[in-house]
């Protein structure tokens, strides 16, 4: 070995072994010197604490703090002034351990290198009136020195630290706030340039509470908090700067930047926080209790993009400032009312959703902007959808999409309309309350079109083919416009309005008007007779089995039975061609009110069989259709008004008997069923009948006398002329006022009850004499004389045991004061009787 390196080891081994025999010393003096060093340590401490900082015991550790001297203090206490009075111990740790500059202590100077805490509690607390336990720390009132006393220059700067199992809290209860840490381990470095120092800290730590404001619960709470930071501190500005670091909040990794100032009293800071791929519910866990009970109305399936910005202040009351984003892409939405696949958005949160009105939950909003999805298979958009004010949240919205109509099938349900072609291009702006998380009584402003669609209005059986509807929505009213219907040969155009729509909607479906001007070039209403069926099915009541969106479906599906069924609606028809079977009437308008189970039919006017038809009525919606009709016919075809209805139920007075104009007035009630056929014998009423140029043609019941009494006149071609009748209907009873009968073969007085089943009692007073010549009277009284004079026969019609109708002599005839005329008419009755006796009785006619 070359000698200079001989010596040199030689040199260096002798200043370790003088460095160790004098650090040997120092622990010895320390040891021999406990509480000199420890009273030494504690002035150093106390120096600019206005309170007392007490310590138990104090031990040199050997090497430990090596170059240093390293004690340990034991039984640590500090508190401020006025513990007395709110009894917050600042600082209890069991073991606090410090390693002091050897060479400054050997001067009587405290450089503290390094301060390991362990198995202590922190507890800064504020009380209601603002007054802070760490006022402890606030500079004392300097005082005169004596200019003889030595100035020391001992150093404040802390080295190294380390905190394990510390409780540390920070209680506030003037501002309502309380963040408690168990940490588990912080060790840090420090460095000090000349503006400030920098740490290296590492940190593992449980978060109990994080409460900015108590009454509205913690952030991360119960989440263990793992990671390294880089934090800077400048003198100037009094900033302290976190860098940006991985940090775990439980089993998620964020990106974590900070920036707390010291400057000012009340500790403003900002807090930045960005995460990828993690869950919704894990983010929405990780805030306070009354956003994540808003957040949590919705979860989305697959990790997102989240951020958070924080900026408030520990000090002084009120929340921080909290914004909050999220990106979502090809996910799946749930909501309380469905879910949304494929959805794509990019979301917001914040609690200042207008600038100077508070950070508060009335002032929060969720602003999902861009959103895309499907809902049922129904594609759909919205530019922005918001939801403000968390204590009564409302959502809006504007809301597009185009489909085919039947992707709306799943989605009102089986019960009301099932469509099967069509396309639906709606853009709606929509306005909800939520309710217990749930859309409640969306109110919409905007347009829905529906084209070329073919829907099958199930409770009704009713289909309508090559539909359009343009629908808009306004605040209050709804316009519906541009319908176009078709159920086989019928085609509608509507116009309709709803009046105070939505709010009528939610509230009383039964008092919803909507007011239609209704065209058509050709109705059949045969093909609209669905509207008087029964309803299919049962109401659909919201029960208990079934889930979740079945129950959706039924209730708005109830809420369109409702509206379908209670509602009313104002119909004001112009057709141009208008059918009920046999029957057709052009030129028809007609105002109707339809009504729950009721239909109003009021200014009804059209033209028929060369004349024209005023009618108004009332139809009530049962097991059988109750109705009561007004209406007065003026010179109409008398064959071919009989023909269109079927001769009004009678079999032997038809349309092939009669020929001439009729006029008249009929009020009638009666049933009608769903096939739109009469109720047998439910008829009553009136008809006050006027005819003209009227025929009776081969009719039955004149036949059967006419043969055997006036054998040589034309019985099968009756003219006459004014004939007016009151017929009163009662069931299958019509009821025959007297009337006079003047035509080309006979004239009759008839009076009685024709019955559509049993009970005919007709009773005919048929002069013999020829009337062929009558009209060539002129003077209308004498004409009145003549027609009943000579021979007069007084028939009966009434029921035969067969079934059929018998005529006999009417022996209780009415008869006039006694005149030789009544005279030679009952002796005329008398020998009439005899003769049918003798030929072989009654003569028997079929109904």
């Amino acid at each position: 070995m070359p000698r200079w390196l001989k010596i040199t080891l030689k040199v260096a081994g002798a200043l370790i072994g003088i460095i160790i025999i004098l650090f040997i010393a120092l622990t010895v003096y320390v040891n021999y010197n406990k509480q000199k060093v420890l009273a030494m340590i504690t002035a150093e401490l106390n120096k600019n604490l206005n309170g007392t900082l007490t310590i138990g015991s104090i031990d040199p550790t050997l090497f430990k703090g090596f170059p240093g001297v390293s004690v340990e203090l034991k039984d640590v206490t500090m508190k401020d002034s006025k513990w007395a009075e709110h009894h917050h111990t600042l600082l209890t740790a069991k073991e606090f351990e410090v390693s002091v500059n050897a060479s400054a202590l050997m001067k009587g100077e405290v450089v503290i290198n390094k301060i390991d805490i362990s198995n202590a509690d922190i507890d800064l607390f504020t009380d209601s009136t603002g007054y802070s336990n760490t006022s402890i720390f606030k500079a004392k009132p300097k005082v005169e020195k004596d200019p003889k006393e030595k100035e020391t220059s001992s150093s404040t700067q802390i080295k190294r630290f380390t905190l394990s199992k510390v409780n540390f809290k920070v209680d506030d209860r003037h501002a309502y706030k309380l963040f408690k840490f168990a940490i588990n381990n912080v060790s840090g470095r420090m460095e000090y340039p000349n503006k400030g120092w920098n740490a290296d800290i590492d940190l593992n730590t449980m978060v109990n509470s994080f409460s900015f404001n108590t009454k509205k619960g913690s952030f991360m709470k119960n989440r263990l908090l793992n990671g390294h930071f880089d934090v800077s501190y400048d003198y100037n500005s009094q900033v302290i700067n976190v860098a940006p670091n991985k940090l775990s909040i439980g089993d998620d990794d964020f990106n974590v930047a900070a920036q707390f100032n010291l400057k000012a009293p009340t500790t403003p800071f900002t807090i930045n926080l960005k995460v990828n791929d993690i869950l919704w519910t894990s983010a929405a866990n990780l805030l306070a209790a009354n956003i994540t009970k808003s957040l949590k109305m919705f979860d989305i399936k697959k990790p997102i993009d989240v951020t958070c910005d924080l900026k408030g202040a520990f000090g002084g009351g009120g929340d921080p400032s909290i914004y909050v984003t999220a990106k979502v892409k090809d996910n799946t939405l749930t909501t309380q009312g469905g879910i949304i696949e494929n959805c794509s958005f990019n979301g917001v949160f914040s609690n200042n959703y207008i600038n100077g009105k508070g950070l508060t939950d009335e002032n929060s909003v969720i602003k999902l902007y861009h959103f895309n999805g499907t809902y049922k298979d129904i594609p759909f958009t919205i530019d922005t959808a918001l939801i403000n004010n968390l204590n009564t949240p409302i959502a809006t919205g504007i809301f597009r999409s185009r489909f085919p109509v039947t992707k709306l099938n799943p989605v009102i349900g089986d019960e009301s309309l099932k469509f099967s072609k069509g396309i639906v291009d709606l853009k709606l702006a929509y306005k909800a309350d939520i309710v217990n998380f749930k859309f409640a009584k969306p109110y919409v402003t905007g347009n829905v079109d529906i084209k070329n669609a073919d829907v099958n209005y199930l409770p009704r059986n009713l289909v309508f083919k090559n539909n359009s509807i343009a629908l808009k929505f306004t605040e209050k009213d709804l316009y519906i416009n541009n319908i176009r219907l078709q159920n086989g040969s019928s085609v509608v155009n509507m116009q309709g309005k709803v009046s105070n729509f939505l709010n009528l909607y939610y509230t009383d479906p039964e008092k919803i008007l909507i007011v239609w001007q209704i065209t058509s070039p050709e109705i059949h209403l045969g093909e609209f007779l669905g509207f008087l069926n029964s309803r299919g099915g049962g109401e659909s009541s919201g029960g208990s089995s079934g889930s979740g969106k079945k129950m959706s479906s039924k209730k708005i599906t109830s809420q369109l039975n409702t509206a379908f069924d209670k509602g009313q609606a104002e119909l004001h028809l112009r057709v141009a061609k208008l059918y009920y079977k046999k029957f057709l009437a052009t030129d028809a308008t007609a105002d109707i009110l339809l009504a729950d189970n009721a239909m109003k039919v009021r200014n009804v006017s059209l033209k028929s069989a060369g004349g024209s038809l005023n009618l108004s009525g009332l139809i009530l919606q049962g097991p059988v259709n109750n109705f009561a009709v007004s209406t007065n016919v003026n010179h109409v075809n008398t064959s071919a008004f009989f023909a269109s209805f079927d001769n009004f139920g009678l079999k032997d007075f038809t349309s092939n008997n009669l020929q001439g104009f009729l006029s008249a007035r009929v009020d009638i009630k009666g049933g009608l069923k769903n096939t739109g056929d009469l109720v047998p014998k439910s008829i009553k009423g009136f008809a006050q009948v006027d005819f003209t140029e009227g025929a009776l043609i081969k009719f039955a019941p004149i036949k059967s006398v006419g043969k055997f009494a006036f054998p040589f006149r034309d019985l099968d071609n009756i003219t006459f002329g004014d004939l007016k009748a009151r017929f009163d209907i009662n069931g299958d009873k019509i009821n025959i006022a007297p009337m006079q009968i003047n035509s080309s073969v006979l004239n009759m007085d008839v009076e009685g009850v024709y019955s559509l089943s049993r009970g005919t009692n007709i009773a005919l007073d048929i002069p013999l004499r020829n009337p062929k010549n009558d009209a060539k009277i002129t003077d209308e009284t004498e004409r009145q004389k003549k027609r009943m004079r000579g021979i007069v026969l007084h028939i009966l019609a009434t029921d035969g045991d067969d079934g059929k109708i018998k005529i006999k002599w009417n022996k209780n005839h009415k008869k006039t004061d006694g005149s030789d005329s009544d005279k030679k008419e009952d002796d005329n009755d008398k020998k009439a009787e005899e003769q049918q006796q003798t030929s072989g009785g009654t003569d028997n006619v079929n109904r």
